[in-house]
């Protein structure tokens, strides 16, 4: 008799009772993996919410803008509009990041319908200019309201593009063009005053598109006090050139001259310094010579401000820098109207 067969056999039913607990362990593990919820996209937070609507917006009116150049009998004109309009959208599309892919797309793309596109959208460059319109408005919206300084002026500066393109556009077009915002800079308010029942409902918007006047917060008195002086000496050098020119050079200088010197007082007042000695304007201010024209001199003047407005944007705390941001775009379109032409980040050097 062997005395090790017992044991041996007790190793071999040890082995396949082994290996069949395996293959039940592995089996089961395939089971678990086909019963775990498909994979989803991440919640974005708020600032990566404004950036993904800022760049869909930017691609409508790219893909919009596209097509409608290509479009049968569309004027020449029209045609090299919407061209620079799509290869601007695309640019501005790019700096903010581009669209978000978190390599998902092919697995959610069957469980829910297709995002909106331009192929669902009217192909014309009326279209485009709505598009435009509704594109300024939200990326307005947003960059007062980002809470990071840089986004929110990277943003001032796009929505002033879409605005001056839509402006341009409807022009040749006969469409109506975007409303500006206003840019009424708010009066400061009373030391230690409570507002009233009357200010309190004009603070109220009374439409979606009105807002309530708001001064920036977050400017520091050196901010101020440099703008102050540049809104002050672009209207001396204005005022100057007007005295020495003639007809409409004339009438548009001395109009400005007095638009910038209004706005140096407003801002005087809202940094509470208004005939102290911080004040920082002065009685005369060194003016170009002869060799840069008055058309020259304005339209530098403009793009100086629309600059100063755009880094205080970057500056200003959430929910305050409307103002600014329409202060930025008002520039643009005034030196675009001594000449400037349109750029895709008006306001930012750094991207020209």
């Amino acid at each position: 008799m062997n005395p090790f067969g017992r044991t041996a056999r007790t190793r071999r039913r040890s082995g396949v009772t082994a290996l069949a607990l395996t293959c039940a362990i592995i089996l089961s593990g395939c089971g678990l993996r086909l019963e775990t919820p498909p994979p989803t996209e991440p919640v974005p937070d708020a600032a990566e919410v404004v950036r993904r609507t800022a760049v869909a917006d930017a691609l409508l009116v790219a893909e919009q803008a596209t097509a409608a150049a290509a479009s049968n009998g569309i004027r020449a004109d029209i045609e090299a509009e919407l061209t620079v309009i799509a290869e601007v959208a695309i640019e501005q599309a790019e700096q903010l990041g581009g669209e978000y892919d978190s390599g998902l797309g092919d697995i959610l793309s069957e469980q829910s319908d297709a995002s909106p596109s331009a192929s669902t959208l009217a192909q014309t460059p009326r279209a485009v200019v709505t598009s435009l319109r509704d594109a300024a408005t939200r990326t307005r919206a947003a960059a007062d309201q980002a809470q990071l300084g840089p986004l929110g002026r990277l943003l001032a500066s796009i929505s002033t593009s879409q605005t001056q393109y839509a402006r341009s556009l409807a022009q040749l077009t006969g469409a109506e063009g975007p409303a500006l915002p206003s840019t009424q800079i708010p009066e400061p308010a009373e030391p230690g005053a409570e507002p009233s029942e009357a200010d309190e409902a004009s603070a109220t918007p009374a439409s979606a598109g009105s807002e309530p006047a708001v001064v920036p917060t977050g400017l520091s008195a050196e901010d101020l006090s440099a703008l102050i002086l540049a809104e002050d000496s672009a209207g001396y050098a204005l005022e100057v050139r007007a005295a020495q020119a003639d007809g409409t050079v004339r009438t548009r200088a001395y109009e400005r001259a007095q638009v910038h010197r209004a706005r140096a007082q407003a801002w005087a007042l809202v940094a509470g310094i208004d005939n102290t000695d911080q004040d920082p304007r002065r009685v005369a201010y060194a003016v170009p010579g002869s060799d840069t024209t008055t058309t020259d001199l304005a339209r530098d003047l403009e793009l100086d401000l629309a600059q100063n407005y755009a880094t205080l944007v970057g500056i200003a705390e959430p929910g305050t820098r409307a103002i600014l941001v329409a202060l930025l775009t008002e520039t643009t379109l005034a030196a675009a109207q001594w000449g400037a032409p349109a750029v895709p980040f008006p306001g930012l050097p750094e991207r020209a």
